[in-house]
Parts: C-alpha cells; structure tokens; sequence
C-alpha cells in the first residue's frame, strides 16, 4: 500500500551508496545472498527467542533489499537479478513465521495461516506478472524493477512493518499473524478482481 509513495524516498537515500559498492566492484546478487543471510539469521534468533538481535538483522537484512537494486541500477540489471531478488523476499517473510512456531509450539496454527496467506498474495503476484509481461503492460510507479509489480494492501512495506511488529511485541504474534493474514486475503482478491478486468476476454 505505501511502496510506491516510499520507493522515491529509499532509492534517493541507496542510490548513491549503490553507486560507491558498484564502483568497488561489489555485484547485486552478491548483497541479495547477503540480504537473505541476514534475514535467516534473523529467523534463527527468533526460534531462540533473541528477538532484540532479531530486530537489528531483520532491519539488516532490508536495508541489503533495497541496497542491491541501488548497485544494480549503477551497474548491470539482469533478470537474474531480479528473479533472485524476488526468490529471496519469499524465502525471508516465511522464515519468520516458521521461526515464531519454532519458538513456541502455539504459534503454529496462526503461522500456518500467515504463510498460507502469503501464498496467496504471492501467487497473485507473481501470475498478474506473467500476464502482464505477455501484454507489454508496465509501470514504473514502485521504480524500475525487472517485472510488473502489482500494488495492494498488503506490500513489501507492510510486510516488513509487521515482521518488526511482531519481534517487538512477541506475545502479540498470534493476533498480529492472524490479522495480517486476513489482510493478506483482502489484497489477494484486489489483484485476482484486477486480472480478470485486465486479461479477461
């Protein structure tokens, strides 16, 4: 829901760092490994229950996100590049429920349902993508990216929002798993309504 009004704002802040890492060499994929990295690691310390060291790598771990399209825009964007980066999104927002159940057995059904929600909004993400690169439909709004991202209310910066919110406030997670993943439902049905006004016949 807030990308795209955030999106100026971070990429003015991590372009010219992009730009300092590209001419040192340093590779896009390389920081999205990192990102990811740091994000697993994030997603350990919540299974043991360190949710403070949890807190600064999850924000770590974000910041490399938003990092490796700065180097890549100062360097060399490939689709490579942009499939991983997506890939390793998805993997780091369901370690975090998955760490949560580790955590504590009674978390598991409300992180079964957080990650069942994300599915869905991935899903209709990722389809609404597809289609959208078979029609020559672009946009720009969210900065350039390697395919057409599909806003909602459910975005990558609610996402992380919610993942900081639940390290904070642990004992909150099942509340905070269930909400998000209604929410999740909502924005998923916003984009299957969106595909069927733009792809059906």
């Amino acid at each position: 829901m807030f990308d795209a009004q955030i999106r100026p704002l971070v990429d003015r802040l991590l372009n010219p760092v992009g730009k300092e890492l590209a001419t040192r060499g340093v590779k896009a994929n390389h920081v999205t490994i990192i990102g990811l990295l740091l994000g697993l690691a994030a997603a350990v310390c919540v299974a043991f229950q360190l949710f403070d060291v949890a807190f600064w790598l999850i924000l770590l771990s974000r910041f490399a996100d938003g990092l490796d399209g700065a180097v890549a825009r100062a360097s060399m964007t490939t689709d490579f590049g942009g499939y991983l980066d997506i890939v390793c999104d998805f993997v780091f927002y369901s370690s975090i429920p998955v760490a949560f159940a580790a955590a504590q057995p009674e978390n598991g059904l409300a992180s079964s349902f957080l990650i069942f929600s994300f599915i869905g909004t991935a899903s209709s993400f990722l389809a609404f993508a597809i289609f959208a690169e078979k029609h020559n439909i672009s946009t720009e709004i969210r900065g350039k990216k390697a395919f057409y991202f599909l806003g909602g209310l459910t975005e990558g910066t609610e996402t992380i929002l919610l993942l900081l919110a639940m390290v904070i406030w642990p004992s909150y997670f099942i509340f905070m798993a269930f909400g998000f993943g209604l929410l999740c439902w909502v924005t998923t049905m916003t984009r299957v309504y969106a595909a069927y006004c733009q792809f059906s016949d």
